[in-house]
């Protein structure tokens, strides 16, 4: 081995030779355990001609793993021993195996090549030393720790034993298989239909960055080891609970608590009979009502802050909820307390957090998906309508020194200025705007409110004349179960001048189908100045409005 020495001129003697010598250790290292030093058969020859893991090596032949361990893809194998693997027990395994595979499920969910053959072999070449102190990943995506004389807590009977595609070890236990929270799920009966939910999104993607290429077949890649990765549309919103490298623990029902609640969360998402895929959007949205905030990432809640409040995957955190001005759903305070979320829960360790088991669910929807909605005024994507008022609508800043900052959503608020109607002396203006309103949800009673804005939150100096109280007509529209339009006259109100007016046009009002998640809302306020010509001197006929809230009443 050839060094430069350039530069080494502040090196001194003693280092230098230790470098040299750390070399040269380095190189009887590459020499004892580069492939071409060891035996030049296969993983899979050595395997099927021992007789001591001749159990072992049924295993993986009915799964197919003597194709991969005599191809060129370099793996370790903790092949168990006879003694720790009987006949029976090999046969069992090879029956279970065959029994998933003829009822459709892949290799990559098989609970005998994922629990069982992934658990023993790991990619690449792991050899050992007496120095050896690593956290291998086997081909299930577990952590085993590995030392001189044992994977995961199981003793080597035979070590070191080079192949051409890698290394093999003969174990007298078998390495134990510890499930994530995803895979828990899926083991525990009791837990059936939270799993059955999770797993009907899950789906295989390849990855040809991991996979092994074996050559060109009719101008195509043929691929020695096709590696497959799940993905799962509902673990991105969860939280990644299949994952090895994060901790997490998930508050989860049983399955009789589980049917409770998809009995008691069905009606609130009742979509209209023309809606396309209402059937299997009300059924996802009813169980993704449940299982939305029972995950938490244990990075995010360290302790003792967990034992605080609890801030779930689902929750904004604090910078957004500032930023968006939303209320803190998600976020469950004093978790561990007697009437907390996680009281009466049996906590189950997995190899990446815990899963807690609950039959008596605590999670209170209005926590969660029964939540207020509100609409800025402000909002251009929300203002559906404008009639006879200047548009755009102005829309004011209630400044830091202002006496009601801070008191108004998101401190802006619109002003709809009544149209100049010089020029048709026989048109009165009655200023209108009409907002939509996502995401409402069926059966549940809501009280409607308009927040009315005083006009000293932009002008404290404002003359008489502009402080007069507004007279306001709210209509709402909606559709019935056969999306036909229909119409409420919610009456005038009358604002309170000077302050900030939360004006409660409608109480326990509900809808009788849902429209959360569409793209086209449903739901419409009008709202309509009713100061008439000869009512100017008592009323204003310029509206300004803060927001509309949709409160939900259920208890």
């Amino acid at each position: 081995m050839i060094f430069n020495l350039m530069g080494w001129g502040r090196v001194g003697v003693g280092s230098l030779v230790a470098l040299l010598a750390l070399a040269s250790c380095s190189d009887d290292w590459d020499i004892h355990y580069a492939p071409s030093t060891g035996d030049a058969t296969s993983l899979w020859e050595s395997i099927s001609q021992e007789s001591s893991v001749s159990n072992f090596a049924k295993v993986l032949k009915a799964a197919d793993f003597d194709r991969k361990l005599s191809g060129s893809q370099a793996y370790t194998v903790f092949a168990l021993t006879n003694d720790a693997l009987s006949a029976s027990q090999a046969d069992s395994l090879v029956e279970a195996y065959q029994t998933q595979k003829a009822a459709g499920v892949r290799d990559n969910d098989n609970t005998v090549v994922r629990q069982f053959i992934q658990n023993h072999i790991s990619l690449y070449r792991h050899p050992v030393s007496t120095q050896t102190n690593d956290s291998i990943k086997m081909m299930n995506g577990k952590y085993a720790v590995l030392t001189p004389t044992s994977v995961g807590g199981s003793p080597f009977v035979v070590t070191n034993q080079l192949h051409s595609n890698g290394v093999l070890f003969t174990v007298n236990n078998r390495v134990k298989y510890f499930p994530n929270v995803f895979e828990y799920l899926g083991i525990d009966h009791d837990l059936d239909s939270v799993f059955r939910f999770i797993n009907s999104f899950s789906d295989y993607e390849f990855v040809e960055s991991a996979s092994v290429p074996g050559g060109i077949v009719d101008g195509q890649t043929v691929y020695l080891d096709s590696v497959m990765q799940m993905r799962n549309n509902i673990l991105n919103l969860l939280g990644y609970i299949n994952s090895e490298d994060s901790t997490y623990w998930m508050l989860a029902p049983t399955n009789a608590e589980w049917s409770r609640m998809v009995t008691a969360y069905r009606p609130y998402y009742n979509y209209a009979n023309t809606v396309a895929n209402r059937d299997s959007m009300q059924e996802t949205n009813t169980r993704l009502a449940i299982l939305l905030g029972t995950v938490f990432s244990r990075t995010v809640n360290p302790e003792p802050a967990f034992r605080d409040s609890a801030l779930s995957t689902s929750a904004l955190s604090y910078q957004y909820r500032r930023m968006l001005n939303a209320d803190p759903y998600y976020i469950f305070y004093h978790p561990f307390e007697a009437n907390g979320i996680f009281a009466g829960t049996r906590s189950l360790e997995c190899s990446n957090g815990s899963v807690l088991k609950t039959a008596d669910f605590r999670i209170d929807k209005r926590n969660t998906f029964l939540q207020t909605i509100k609409v800025e005024a402000e909002n251009l994507v929300r203002q559906d309508t404008i009639i006879d008022a200047e548009q755009p609508l102005e829309v004011h800043t209630v400044q830091s020194g202002n006496a009601f900052y801070d008191k108004l959503s998101g401190n802006q608020f619109v002003e709809l200025i009544a149209s100049n109607t010089s020029a048709d002396p026989n048109h009165f203006p009655y200023p209108t705007v009409m907002y939509s309103v996502p995401d409402v949800l069926a059966n549940v009673g809501y009280d409607i409110y308009v927040v009315m804005a005083p006009v000293q939150a932009y002008n404290p100096y404002a003359a008489d004349a502009d402080t007069l109280p507004n007279k306001i007509l709210c209509n709402l529209y909606y559709n019935n179960q056969d999306n036909k339009l229909q119409q409420r006259r919610l009456g005038v109100s009358v604002s309170t001048p000077g302050k900030v007016d939360t004006i409660k046009v409608a109480g326990n009002f509900k809808f009788p189908i849902c429209s959360y998640g569409l793209s086209q809302p449903n739901v419409r306020l009008r709202i309509q100045s009713q100061v008439g010509r000869n009512e100017t001197a008592k009323y204003s006929t310029n509206m300004r409005l803060d927001c509309i809230i949709f409160k939900p009443t259920e208890e």
